[in-house]
């Protein structure tokens, strides 16, 4: 009987050191996973947030509305898409071609900006912008084709052929052909024809009393055959500040020239020797040469 119960106490306390030891793991486990979970909220993970910020990146880099680019892609008089995009190059306004002729056609300003283009012909000042042209194409679908098919429908419609694209040729640099070096350089000055008698101013002498009077800078002065005796004394009137009081005689030789002769004239009758041009109050004289053939 002793030993019986020696064993029932044995195993009772067994069985309570088994429970105690279920239930320590128990407690055990519980403040473990609370202990884990503490730390989880101090440290949550970042899956989420780093998903949500790459989702921003890719809208970001993926989505912007077209209506944003409305007004750098669509006319300003139809309201549409531009087709043959045409420049003004007075305001650089863009607009499209069949819609900018059409306004030309009653005024000469820029829709946009009421600059005046061209006060008679403002069509001299637009250009073709190819490249926004290209540009609105890749921006709108289906744009491009379907321009394409509307024009291809119109000529038919009225028994046309279609013209065809042109092609834009690259711009090719043509080289300037080297000059020998044996030719002579040419003159930069040509002279007019019409100047075909040339003149040499000398000064002889001046009457006493006669003073204060500017020496010709140029010497020689070519002019035209037309010009008359008159002119060659107002000539030399302006360059010599002379004294309105005073006289000029022009003289060839010993001839006393009429102030209305032409030089053509004194050319042909008198010859070429020189002529003589004499300023005076009473008598004040210059020497001026020959007249020469152009």
């Amino acid at each position: 009987m002793e030993e019986s119960s020696e064993r029932v106490e044995a195993g009772s306390s067994g069985q309570c050191s088994d429970r105690q030891a279920v239930l320590n793991g128990d407690v055990m486990d519980e403040s473990h996973k609370e202990s884990h979970c503490s730390a989880s909220d101090h440290n949550p993970p970042n899956t989420d947030n780093s998903e949500e910020s790459k989702e921003y990146d890719d809208d970001d880099e993926r989505t912007l509305p077209l209506r944003d680019f409305y007004p750098y892609i669509r006319c300003a008089l139809c309201n549409g898409f531009l087709i043959d995009a045409t420049t003004i190059t007075e305001c650089l306004h863009t607009f499209c071609k069949s819609c900018i002729v059409k306004h030309f056609f009653y005024s000469n300003r820029c829709p946009n900006c009421s600059i005046v283009v061209h006060q008679t012909q403002p069509l001299y000042n637009i250009r073709p912008d190819r490249q926004l042209q290209d540009i609105v194409y890749k921006m709108v679908p289906h744009l491009e084709e379907a321009e394409r098919t509307q024009m291809c429908e119109f000529y038919k419609a009225r028994g046309l052929a279609v013209p065809k694209p042109v092609a834009v040729t690259p711009m090719v640099p043509v080289k300037a052909p080297k000059q020998k070096k044996d030719l002579l350089p040419q003159s930069v000055f040509t002279i007019p024809p019409e100047l075909d008698v040339s003149l040499m101013l000398e000064f002889v002498g001046a009457e006493e009393g006669i003073e204060n009077y500017k020496p010709l800078e140029r010497k020689y002065v070519r002019v035209s055959g037309e010009a008359t005796v008159r002119h060659v004394e107002l000539f030399i009137r302006r360059k010599m500040e002379l004294n309105p009081e005073w006289q000029v005689d022009v003289v060839c030789g010993e001839h006393l020239l009429d102030r209305y002769q032409s030089l053509r004239e004194v050319r042909n009758t008198i010859g070429e020797s020189g002529l003589q041009v004499s300023e005076r109050r009473d008598l004040h004289q210059f020497k001026d040469g020959g007249t020469n053939h152009g």
